[in-house]
């Protein structure tokens, strides 16, 4: 239908985002981490470009000449800049190894094809000559979703879905679009807007991930209050796989049996490569109205935040800051004096007509008063909306600092909300300290339900040695903590390779049969992104 008329600009091979986006870390914030954490004062930049090592390219010449029947020879890639491109997410892990120089986990090969038809034949190329694919999109995974595994094909193939990149259709008495999988987050909001819509799905990620990777993740925006989940919004898909098309959505519901579009909403790629979406759109609003709210300690704010989802008086967004996050965002922001002394900031945003907007906001804002909380106005809450598409570019400001940054996430019911907190906040404490390097935990509500909430962790504290080791005894530890306590591993990141091992726990033996099933009969040689999902037998 519509073709995109702008362009992502080339990411960092070694860091979130643009060049043009990233600024060093305040010096403020420096004298900060010195003074808070003990961060000894050094600096620990990115080796450069020219000192990456980046593995030759290992695809046959076999592999080479059928994809390139199917695609065309400009669309097949080996050479070292696309493949480093393509070299792994944007998780701490990730980004340390690769501005340690260490690119040898890039791809073989990136193919970018245009259509559905030359996705599937590639996929059916790859099984034939025993080459691994991986789905790339955004290449925004913070769990290791896109890292080559090798562990049982040494060939790796990044499938890069940036040519599908077109609004096919847009319904707007069903409230309906039908988007190919490559067009990036702003680039679907843009097309969607000219017509008067909107997808309402704007996740940390947004600037840079994919509509493919929202389904393939099950990504959650930042407003899944008033828009839900982005697997809530999926009508249809239209999946690729080496023995043919799967199109596993008909109709707003549906009693035919067990709904297969669950089967590859969260399957990372590993079974079936997402090609198109159709998703429900809705009007876009015509008023978008912030207000912060201040609550004297985050017990209290929760609760707040869980009379909300319970009453159904829901504003679009619903986010909530423990003590230490709410006390270093207001350290390192200016919302003059507006800001809370102290207790827990809360932002929540509503979206709609002017009416919708005004009713709604009298609704939330009697809620809260009564449920302990204190109007800060709209400025703490523009403040945040500002900048909530660059916090990213502070962890990597921190990583050039000597300092180690990273998120993990969970969510569980409201009644097992603070033992999760205290039991994710007290193992990472703990298995950071004992490794000399006490760290800052802090803690956010982003996404809440009618039966619980999200809990968002950022951890900062001094690198030790190998900072990748250090990260991934404290990633373990929590989420051993976790799966203790029975919350989810993995509330929007995925699973990747990060979280597998505990997908035992998560959906049993016998899950992970059934799973092991379904890839057996999509993917029979196992060339679809090996090593993500599901843990080895």
């Amino acid at each position: 239908m519509t073709a995109p008329q702008h362009r992502t600009p080339e990411p960092m091979w070694n860091a979130w985002g643009t060049a043009a986006e990233a600024e060093p870390l305040p010096e403020h914030l420096r004298a900060l981490l010195t003074d808070a954490l003990g961060v000894p004062r050094r600096d620990t930049p990115s080796v450069p470009r020219d000192q990456v090592r980046i593995r030759e390219s290992a695809l046959p010449d076999v592999a080479r000449a059928s994809i390139q029947d199917i695609v065309g020879a400009e669309h097949l890639h080996t050479d070292e800049h696309t493949r480093l491109l393509h070299t792994g997410g944007k998780s701490t892990p990730d980004l340390l190894r690769r501005r340690s120089g260490d690119a040898d986990e890039a791809p073989d090969a990136v193919v970018r094809p245009g259509s559905h038809e030359e996705t599937e034949l590639v996929l059916r190329a790859c099984a034939r000559h025993r080459v691994a694919v991986i789905a790339f999109g955004g290449g925004t995974s913070v769990v290791g979703g896109v890292s080559p595994d090798r562990s049982a094909l040494s060939v790796v193939l990044a499938l890069d879905l940036a040519r599908l990149d077109r609004l096919l259709e847009l319904d707007t008495e069903s409230g309906t679009a039908t988007l190919q999988a490559g067009l990036r987050g702003p680039e679907a909001e843009r097309l969607l807007r000219a017509r008067g819509c909107t997808l309402g799905h704007f996740p940390q990620s947004f600037e840079y991930a994919s509509i493919g990777g929202f389904a393939a993740t099950r990504s959650s925006g930042q407003a899944s209050a008033g828009y839900g989940r982005f697997d809530d919004m999926v009508l249809d898909l239209r999946v690729a796989t080496p023995r043919g098309t799967l199109r596993p959505g008909r109709a707003p519901a549906s009693a035919a049996g067990p709904d297969l579009r669950q089967l590859f909403l969260g399957s990372e790629g590993a079974f079936g490569v997402v090609t198109e979406v159709t998703v429900r759109v809705r009007p876009a609003p015509a008023e978008t109205r912030h207000e912060a709210w201040s609550f004297p300690d985050f017990a209290t704010g929760t609760a707040a935040l869980r009379k909300l989802a319970q009453t159904g008086a829901l504003p679009s967004v619903a986010r909530l800051s423990d003590e230490t996050e709410t006390g270093l965002n207001l350290a390192s922001s200016e919302v003059g004096e507006s800001a809370p002394s102290g207790g827990c900031l809360a932002v929540t945003t509503y979206e709609g007509t002017a009416e919708h907007v005004e009713a709604r906001h009298s609704e939330v804002a009697e809620l809260l008063r009564a449920a302990g909380g204190s109007s800060l106005g709209a400025e703490p809450a523009d403040s945040w909306d500002r900048g909530r598409f660059h916090a990213p570019y502070l962890r990597d400001a921190l990583l050039d600092v000597n300092t180690l940054a990273e998120t993990l996430e969970t969510a569980t019911t409201w009644s097992n909300l603070d033992r999760t907190y205290q039991a994710v906040h007290g193992a990472l404490t703990e298995s950071l300290g004992q490794q000399g390097t006490p760290p800052l935990v802090m803690c956010h509500v982003s996404h809440i339900y009618p039966t619980g909430a999200s809990l968002y962790f950022t951890v900062a504290c001094a690198r030790a040695a190998d900072p990748v080791a250090q990260w991934q005894h404290a990633k373990r530890a929590a989420s051993d903590a976790i799966a203790s306590v029975g919350a989810t591993i993995t509330h929007h990141h995925a699973v990747g390779s990060d979280h597998r091992d505990w997908m035992v726990e998560e959906v049993g033996e016998l899950g992970l049969d059934v799973l092991r099933a379904v890839k057996e009969t999509v993917d029979p040689e196992g060339v679809l992104n090996p090593g993500k999902l599901l843990p080895p037998k």
